[in-house]
């Protein structure tokens, strides 16, 4: 088969990988791809929401399947637009269609799903520049910390957690009336703040039937001790140590089930990944977003213990036959610790050249803001790569990436060197 992955960052190097591994493919193509992906597969210059360059990549050379990574596209429809083409409906995307991403996409829509459903999350209302005063009277009824989300796509930075009420009101302003990240705040969610820990749950569907993927931890402050800025995310840890067999058993029952089958009953179409932003609140889990693809880092760490030969999975889910599918996981822990360059997640330089990622042992390494200029591979993002390693616990497998992460240089690199400090 001919695959197509969209993206370009360390969690399309890591599906890539694993498509790259199975006997069933035979040319694998990456738009946009980065330098890690340039030497598994075949790199593109398009865009992953320009879908008519796309659909000429899909037609040119033959495209089987194409993987979705990142969810931009899939908001915007890429699902739809192979279905409504005549030449592209055959081929199978691997991703929700529009209206399903909404779960991501809005999250005043996903709010109101799992209101509907019975899934257990936090309490919220929805505000607009209209109803702002509402907004302010309802930061008054509750307890601080506050909780601001941005209604739509923010990047990753359109949740503002905020102690002081007065500083809460004028953030809501500044969302709602200077639009603070644009039309992501034209509606602001305003949430009761959860206090726990959290985890990952990610969750593969067809539509009908679903198989659970190992959970994972990601680290998203820039600062040591959960400090700081926001960011993509700065590594991550899977299996989370406290998830439990009783655990995964109320995720199963109270959340994923009634997820699958809220889709269903909604009719919202969904082939792809579901990934369950959790919080453990006492001995419960309540889910604090959806997202309609894979995390990033946190892919970096769950697919490299999936045995399973993926590009099989990935063909049970577009053909509905997930349920004859049994995962094969590697039992060990794996952890990821991601590189950034200087001054991420504010401004920061690209094209630094990057050394010793070939003297790695034992490890594997993702890339994610990479590229090769002048036969050189140099940085091209704010997180510009991972490396994963596995050990008998979260503690050998960290110890193992720290290791190898030390024989990596590039000017301003930054890793966070405190990972799992909560578990």
């Amino acid at each position: 088969m001919n695959i197509l992955v969209l993206g370009s960052g360390g969690r399309e190097h890591a599906i890539a990988l694993k498509i790259s591994q199975s006997p069933k493919t035979t040319k694998l193509f990456v738009a946009p791809g980065n330098a890690g992906t340039a030497a598994i597969a075949t790199n593109v210059e398009v865009g992953v929401n320009d879908f008519k360059a796309i659909k000429q990549l899909v037609l040119s050379e033959k495209v089987d399947l194409v993987v979705v990574g990142p969810e931009d596209p899939l908001v915007n429809g890429i699902h739809d637009f192979f279905l409504n083409d005549e030449v592209l409906k055959s081929v199978p995307v691997i991703g929700p269609q529009k209206a399903a991403a909404a779960l991501e996409g809005s999250k005043e829509f996903a709010k109101e799903f799992m209101m509907r459903h019975h899934i257990p999350t936090a309490a919220y209302e929805s505000f607009t520049a209209e109803t702002l005063e509402k907004g302010c009277a309802f930061l008054e009824s509750l307890k601080p910390p506050y909780v601001l989300k941005a209604d739509g796509l923010a990047a990753g930075k359109g949740v503002l957690i905020l102690q002081d009420l007065e500083e809460a009101k004028n953030e809501l302003k500044s969302m709602l009336v200077d639009s603070k990240f644009g039309n992501a705040s034209a509606t602001v969610v305003i949430e009761e703040f959860l206090d726990g820990i959290e985890l990952s749950c990610f969750v593969l569907t067809d539509g009908t039937n679903y198989k659970i993927l190992p959970t994972a931890k990601d680290y998203k402050r820039i600062g040591e001790g959960d400090t700081g800025l926001n960011t993509g995310g700065m590594g991550a840890i899977s299996p989370v140590p406290f998830a439990d067999a009783e655990f995964m058993r109320k995720i199963e029952q109270r959340i994923v089930k009634p997820t699958v089958e809220g889709l269903k009953k909604d009719n919202l179409p969904y082939v792809g990944f579901i990934f369950i932003g959790l919080i453990k609140v006492g001995n419960d889990p309540k889910v604090i977003e959806y997202n309609v693809r894979m995390g990033d880092p946190e892919t970096e760490v769950v697919m490299p213990r999936l045995q399973s030969d993926l590009v099989e999975v990935l063909l049970a889910m577009a053909n509905g036959t997930l349920n004859q599918i049994d995962l094969k996981i590697d039992d060990r822990a794996a952890t990821t610790v991601m590189a950034v360059s200087g001054g991420y997640p504010e401004a920061y330089e690209k094209g630094m050249e990057i050394t010793g990622t070939d003297t790695v042992e034992g490890s594997l390494v993702f890339h994610a803001g990479t590229k090769v200029s002048d036969g050189k591979v140099v940085t091209n993002g704010g997180r510009v790569l991972a490396i994963t390693s596995f050990g008998n616990d979260f503690k050998e497998a960290l110890k193992q990436s720290y290791q190898n992460m030390e024989k990596i240089q590039f000017e301003g690199m930054y890793y966070r060197k405190d990972l799992g400090f909560d578990l």
